[in-house]
């Protein structure tokens, strides 16, 4: 027979609680896809100069401005989430991120304000990014915290799907801009409707994310930290922050190189059309969305370590020779099948690898130590991953260069899965995931 305890806790795991809580990634990863997505317009908007290669580099530096603002973001809101509640914290990541998301849509071009205009769109992507340093972190810490025991892996993977929902979104709306207005409407002015649609569903995410309740674990603790106790531990974890960050890497290069830098790979590199490319993103997202539970719920099954050891070891081993082999012969079919595969290899070792940084990190400061490791690699890896690739590219002209930046990423989080288990205090839950809770492991 049931206690109350357990139905409670079985009626906040259902399924409209983790639409509540996944609803604000869905808005963070559509604004960073938009803006990935129209990088060759808002360059041509914003930074107009006589040499398109270096307009474009502009647009993509300042898209990875952005991810420089995560590691603030993780600290100072990390700390007002592990203090003051996952549901405020999650609300306040909401409306930072619509903010920013207004003010680059509302900015004029550079042909109006002049430097003001690309100081203003910079401005918008700092305030997106230093919200978005906690927003993955809130996100799966509460659906770690609410999953049924044996089911942490298949929960905390609905954060990264919910993700790929926003990417097919994207480019289903990308194909059907398109179409509707033409490329030359789009490159105009056409590319700012995206920006307004967004803008106009951050009413409705906001309604659906105030009826969150706050998880029970959170409730239970008799202590919460003051922002110098989670500092203070931070810097007594820095092991444990530093192999996390290699294991993110690996995920966050693999995420943007398949969704944010495949239109302007597909358009400027391969010379495939804007739907071609936005077609190809958008079957990169359903491919996403459907092996990122599939493979959260194998991680249940089989551990963690051995997903994670497998996996980046095969991004390193194929990466390179995938994009070799595309640019070898280009066709539509060869840019579907190699970003596919692509696909199914970050899937399945970014289901293991977010349940593992939730689990191995300390309970009482769970948020900010996520969210710290997780923004430290998009900030210094991740989020330049289109302007690194274009830069790779132009420097070397090899366009199979973006495959050993991904190698490379592979690398440090194979380092990270070998070493993690020699950590003393980590390594009994990082073995053993599926069968022990983080609090348990952590003495709570």
């Amino acid at each position: 027979m049931s206690t109350p305890a357990s139905q409670s806790g079985a009626s906040q795991a259902g399924i409209m609680t983790v639409l509540r809580v996944t609803c604000g990634n869905f808005l963070e990863m559509y604004d960073f896809m938009v803006f990935g997505y129209y990088a060759s317009a808002i360059a041509a908007t914003f930074f107009p100069n006589s040499n398109p290669f270096a307009s474009l580099m502009m647009t993509l530096m300042t898209f990875g401005a952005g991810f420089l603002m995560r590691p603030l973001g993780a600290l100072v809101l990390g700390a007002y989430i592990d203090r003051h509640g996952r549901r405020k914290g999650l609300l306040l990541t909401l409306a930072l991120m619509a903010f920013g998301t207004l003010t680059i849509a509302c900015v004029p071009g550079y042909a109006a304000i002049g430097v003001a205009a690309p100081a203003l769109v910079l401005l918008g992507r700092l305030l997106q990014g230093f919200s978005a340093g906690v927003e993955l972190g809130g996100v799966s810490v509460y659906l770690a915290e609410i999953a049924p025991p044996g089911k942490k892996g298949f929960y905390v993977s609905w954060q990264s799907a919910s993700q790929q929902v926003a990417v097919i979104f994207a480019a289903l709306l990308g194909v059907a801009l398109h179409h509707l207005f033409g490329d030359a409407i789009m490159a105009d002015w056409g590319w700012r409707v995206p920006f307004f649609i967004g803008c106009l569903i951050v009413p409705v995410l906001f309604w659906i994310r105030r009826m969150l309740e706050e998880t029970n674990e959170f409730k239970r603790r008799a202590h919460h930290p003051h922002t110098a106790e989670i500092m203070r531990s931070m810097a007594e974890n820095w092991r444990l922050v530093l192999l996390g960050m290699f294991m993110v890497t690996t995920t966050t290069v693999a995420f943007y190189m398949i969704t944010a830098f495949t239109p302007t790979y597909g358009k400027s590199v391969l010379h495939f059309s804007e739907q071609q490319s936005f077609i190809v993103t958008m079957c990169v997202g359903i491919s996403n969305l459907f092996w990122l539970p599939v493979m959260g719920a194998v991680s249940d099954k089989v551990g963690r370590r051995p997903m994670l050891l497998a996996f980046s070891a095969l991004i390193l081993l194929t990466a390179y020779p995938v994009l070799h082999w595309l640019v070898g012969a280009p066709a539509f079919s060869r840019l579907m099948m190699a970003q596919l595969w692509l696909s199914f290899l970050y899937a399945s070792y970014n289901a293991a690898m977010v349940v593992t940084l939730v689990e191995v990190m300390p309970s009482q400061v769970r948020a900010t130590g996520f969210s710290m490791a997780y923004s430290l690699a998009t900030a210094i890896f991740g989020g330049f991953t289109p302007a690194m690739s274009s830069y790779l590219i132009h420097a070397s002209g090899d366009k199979a260069m973006p495959g050993a930046w991904l190698s490379l990423a592979a690398l440090l989080g194979l380092v990270a899965a070998l070493l993690l288990p020699k950590m003393r205090r980590y390594g009994a839950v990082f073995r053993r995931g599926p069968a022990l809770s983080a609090g348990a492991a952590q003495g709570d």
